[in-house]
């Protein structure tokens, strides 16, 4: 099958999570071996709007297990991979083996200014890594919303709340170093792709620690008409069951969360791993 190379322009934010090992092994291939410790292995989600694709302009959610490990390397497994573009899914589902679903990305942002203050030695640091607050900037607060699927049939994934900082036009706030980077994944084994893959994203992006995104768990309404969190195990299918797994990888412990900015992304065409 002849691959086109894609590229992708896009900022996003990376966060890395402690899953416990058996929410992971949910999502994983028996042929992989699961990355772990102490009962946790490294998950979390990718977080990215893609300003320029061969799909176009979209949102992408991508909810990360863990890591597997295939010799000679380990890379991260995708249990959901959520898009607000039909091209978009289908080109995850079929060339990369990706398991994408369509879903809606409803976003609010919030800004309010912020008082200007004293510099410490500390804010300097934290300049430093680009995590502070400069005095001319304004306090920015987006809900993302994220929901499966379209209309009536839509079901909630989770919302996520990025508290980040605006600088104005004219602001030096520093965005991170450039770095070129590849990145290794495993995809596949999906009932678009039965196949075990293999590919590579080249990237070229400025990168800073920022503070983790807050995660909220979605809501619906009981029998009574009031909000609930949950539902009782009975009524659920088995897409539901992954669906809810999927949300508790949201909902685990942040340990680190990137900013990735001016990002430009190459992927390599997928080969077939053989175990």
């Amino acid at each position: 099958m002849f691959f086109k190379q894609p590229v992708y322009y896009f900022s996003a934010l990376y966060q890395l999570h402690l899953v416990k090992s058996e929410t992971a092994r949910a999502f994983i291939p028996k042929d992989f071996r699961l990355v772990e410790a102490f009962g946790y292995t490294l998950g979390g989600f990718f977080l990215a709007n893609y300003e320029d694709s061969p799909a176009g302009i979209f949102d992408e959610l991508v909810i990360i297990a863990g890591i597997v490990w295939n010799s000679p390397t380990s890379c991260a497994w995708a249990a959901r991979v959520l898009v607000n573009s039909d091209d978009a899914c289908v080109h995850g589902r079929k060339d990369v083996g990706l398991p994408s679903q369509v879903a809606k990305f409803s976003k609010v942002r919030k800004i309010t200014a912020l008082p200007k203050t004293t510099k410490s030695r500390f804010d300097s640091f934290l300049n430093m890594i680009g995590m502070a607050n400069s005095p001319d900037s304004a306090n920015s607060c987006m809900d993302v919303r994220v929901s499966e699927g379209n209309g009536q049939a839509a079901k909630d994934i989770c919302s996520i709340n990025l508290g980040t900082t605006v600088p104005q036009p004219d602001s030096n706030r520093w965005i991170g170093p450039v770095i070129k980077i590849s990145l290794p994944s495993f995809s596949g084994h999906t009932e678009y792709n039965p196949h075990l893959l293999k590919y590579s994203c080249q990237i070229e992006c400025r990168v800073r620690a920022v503070p983790p995104a807050k995660i909220s768990r979605p809501f619906v309404l009981d029998v009574d008409g009031k909000k609930s969190s949950e539902r009782n195990s009975s009524e659920m299918d088995s897409g539901d069951d992954k669906r809810n797994l999927s949300i508790s990888i949201m909902l685990s412990k942040p340990i680190l969360a990137l900013e990735f900015s001016c990002l430009k992304m190459k992927v390599d065409a997928p080969t077939v791993v053989k175990l």
